[in-house]
C-alpha cells in the first residue's frame, strides 16, 4: 500500500535504501549499531509507513511557493515536540551525491553521508520550507534511532513538531489540516539564488 497522491515516478520506501558505493564498515559503525550504544536520553523507535498522521495534498494557491506541486499536511492534531515521521530516501556518500537534488539532507556530516528523496522516499519528501507560506517553521529535522531488530538500531533523520518553547508561543503544535513546514536553511536558498558561474 502507498499513500494517496503518491507520484508514479517515485519509489515509496518503508526503510532507507543504501547506496552500494557506501563502505559497509561505515554503515555498520556509523548508521547501524547496538542499542547499548545509543546516545544518552535517546530511545529506539518503531516506525513504519504509510503514515496516517499526515497527508500529501496538491497545492493550488498561486501565492504559495510550491503552487502546482504538493505539500505535507497534518491529518490530525500534532502536539508540540512530537515525532511525526522519518525522512527516508537513498542513503549515499559524497561520491554519489546528486548536486541538482532539492531533496537531499545530511545524515552524518563527519562521514559525508546524506539521504536523498528525489527518486525514492516517503511522505516526508513533500515537506515545504516555511518561507513565503508562514512567518515561521512549525517542524524541524532531528536525528532519530529506529529499532531494526536483533538488538540493533539505525540512525535516521526524523521530522518533529517544534517544542512549545519557553514563551509557550507554539503550545498548540500543528493543527489538523495545517501544512507541516520546516526551515531548509539559508544555505539551501543561497545556493539556488546564486547566479550561475
Amino acid at each position: 500500500m502507498i499513500p494517496k497522491s503518491w507520484p508514479r515516478d517515485v519509489v515509496y520506501l518503508r526503510a532507507p535504501h543504501y547506496s552500494k558505493a557506501l563502505e559497509s564498515n561505515v554503515v555498520k559503525t556509523t548508521l547501524i549499531f547496538s542499542k547499548s550504544d545509543l546516545p544518552p536520553n535517546e530511545q529506539a523507535r518503531n516506525t513504519s509507513g504509510p503514515y496516517t498522521n499526515v497527508k500529501i495534498t496538491p497545492i493550488a494557491n498561486p501565492s504559495h511557493p510550491a503552487n502546482g506541486q504538493s505539500g505535507l499536511f497534518a491529518s490530525q492534531h500534532l502536539p508540540p515536540d512530537s515525532f511525526i515521521l522519518p525522512y527516508l530516501g537513498y542513503v549515499h556518500g559524497q561520491a554519489d551525491t546528486d548536486g541538482a537534488s532539492d531533496y537531499d539532507l545530511s545524515l552524518d556530516r563527519a562521514y559525508g553521508i546524506g539521504v536523498d528523496a528525489s527518486k525514492m522516499g516517503n511522505e516526508a519528501r513533500f515537506i515545504n520550507d516555511y518561507r513565503g507560506v508562514s512567518a515561521r517553521a512549525n517542524a524541524e529535522f532531528r536525528d532519530i534511532f529506529v529499532d531494526v531488530g536483533g538488538d540493533k538500531v539505525e540512525k535516521r533523520v526524523g521530522v518533529f513538531v517544534l517544542s512549545a518553547g519557553k514563551s509557550r508561543k507554539r503550545a498548540k503544535g500543528i493543527g489538523k489540516s495545517e501544512e507541516i513546514l520546516v526551515s531548509y536553511g539559508k544555505g539551501f536558498w543561497s545556493e539556488r539564488l546564486a547566479p550561475p558561474q
